[in-house]
């Protein structure tokens, strides 16, 4: 009977750990998921709230309604553009400015043409400035929503159809602004390849 006291301790200090391992292993993998899904996170909320001068994308409807309060004021777009280092592209935009209607659609193009030697396929990162303005700066056709895929020695000009949400007009932190950049970077998003060019988004 006496022996039978260490036996159950043991017992309950091994079902314990084991509680404890299982409690340690789940939160491992807790973690590890979070960090995986960090950046498409990250990427959502950005999108959704405009952080970091993320833009915004909008529908046809939210773009006939911001049209339907436009008021004539307009604001100065700047067009930047860049590549990574390792992108043989030549990236620019069409124009350096423009001036806009605030509320209502207008386009703006980029042109980009492969320097290298065989298809490279880019994708375009992008923002606003100054960084209160990304929410505000909608999108409703970019070139920048699906990878780019050129030819060696391929041009093509991508259009970015958008406007800007009268709310700024509103909107305290907008006091003073007169002009918003919009800027793409292009990086590599696969290594050479075959695969046919991709007309414009």
């Amino acid at each position: 009977m006496a022996s039978a006291a260490p036996v159950l301790h043991d017992a309950v200090t091994a079902r314990r750990n084991l509680r404890v391992g299982l409690m340690a292993f789940a939160g491992a993998l807790a973690m590890l998921g979070l960090g995986y899904a960090s950046v498409p996170l990250y990427r959502l909320f950005c999108q959704v709230t405009g952080f970091g001068g993320t833009t915004m994308i909008a529908t046809e409807a939210q773009a006939a309604t911001a049209a339907a309060n436009a008021t004539g004021q307009t604001i100065s777009i700047r067009f930047d553009a860049s590549t990574a280092g390792d992108m043989p592209w030549v990236f620019a935009p069409s124009q350096a400015t423009d001036t806009i209607t605030i509320g209502e659609r207008d386009i703006a193009t980029y042109v980009a043409r492969n320097s290298g030697s065989v298809p490279i396929t880019g994708m375009a990162t992008f923002n606003v400035e100054p960084e209160q303005a990304g929410k505000y700066f909608n999108k409703i056709q970019c070139f920048c929503f699906t990878e780019q895929t050129l030819a060696p020695g391929q041009e093509v000009t991508m259009p970015v159809l958008y406007y800007v949400d009268p709310a700024m007009l509103q909107d305290p932190n907008m006091k003073g602004v007169e002009q918003i950049t919009l800027s793409y970077t292009f990086h590599r998003a696969s290594g050479p390849e075959a695969a046919a060019p991709a007309g414009t988004n």
